[in-house]
């Protein structure tokens, strides 16, 4: 299947969020309780697509994309975890990754801090892996998306700006932010994090995040800086008292 040409005007970005237990990995109970969302990200004038944290469940995702007449060609990795790019995850092995490589061999695209946590977690080789800083772009045709580095959940956790879209792992969800009490967490670089890169974002960006943990799967800016009480917390001091920093 091929992807239908854009006609002029037409915007030719591809983008699909799926939930984990739903839209794909329909039959795993615990892929359901982890609610994870991976995204497909791409150019419909190339059929080039880029799957965000590939985990639990690759030739679903892999059928998605193809379904869609796209064709999966690079990863875009938030961070380690495996229920985001496989390992073990308290003794249950995810798949991930490593076997979307074995699928399909692309490069995975991952901050460089966060490179030697994924080759451990994930047992990819360095050659597997394109590390970057922030602020660097992957592009497929047309479509350009923006590395953001915002680190706290882990070292080099990253989010993904594309066209008023923030893709934000495990860094902001919907009500709340990731954990900032594992191994590699920070609530320092957390809290620098949700007030430097992220909150200059306008307010009319929307933000896709690793999980469903609201009822909606997707919000502005603007709702989550009224709701959001990560967002409205301005002193460094007392991010650390709530977060348990010292």
């Amino acid at each position: 299947m091929h992807t239908p040409p854009t006609q002029p005007g037409q915007d030719d970005l591809y983008f699909r969020q799926l939930l984990s237990g739903r839209d794909f990995a329909a039959s795993n109970a615990a892929a359901a309780q982890m609610v994870n969302f991976a995204y497909l990200i791409g150019s419909r004038v190339t059929g080039e697509a880029l799957v965000v944290d590939p985990a639990w469940d690759i030739d679903g995702l892999l059928a998605v994309a193809a379904a869609d007449g796209m064709r999966v060609v690079g990863v875009l990795a938030t961070h380690y975890h495996p229920d985001h790019v496989g390992g073990d995850l308290f003794g249950r092995e995810v798949e991930g990754i490593a076997r979307l490589l074995e699928r399909t061999p692309v490069k995975v695209h991952v901050q460089r801090e966060e490179a030697p946590w994924v080759r451990e977690m994930t047992g990819v080789s360095q050659s597997d892996l394109v590390v970057h800083a922030g602020g660097d772009k992957v592009t497929l045709g047309d479509v350009e998306v923006t590395l953001v580095h915002t680190p706290g959940h882990s070292p080099g956790s990253q989010c993904f700006l594309v066209r008023g879209r923030l893709v934000s792992g495990d860094t902001l969800f919907l009500q709340g932010c990731g954990r900032v009490d594992l191994p590699g967490a920070d609530p320092e670089a957390m809290f620098r994090s949700l007030t430097g890169p992220l909150a200059a974002l306008p307010e009319s960006t929307v933000l896709y995040p690793g999980h469903q943990y609201d009822p909606r799967s997707s919000s502005t800016f603007a709702e989550q800086r009224r709701e959001n009480y990560v967002l409205k917390i301005t002193s460094l001091d007392e991010w650390l008292r709530l977060m348990g920093g010292d």
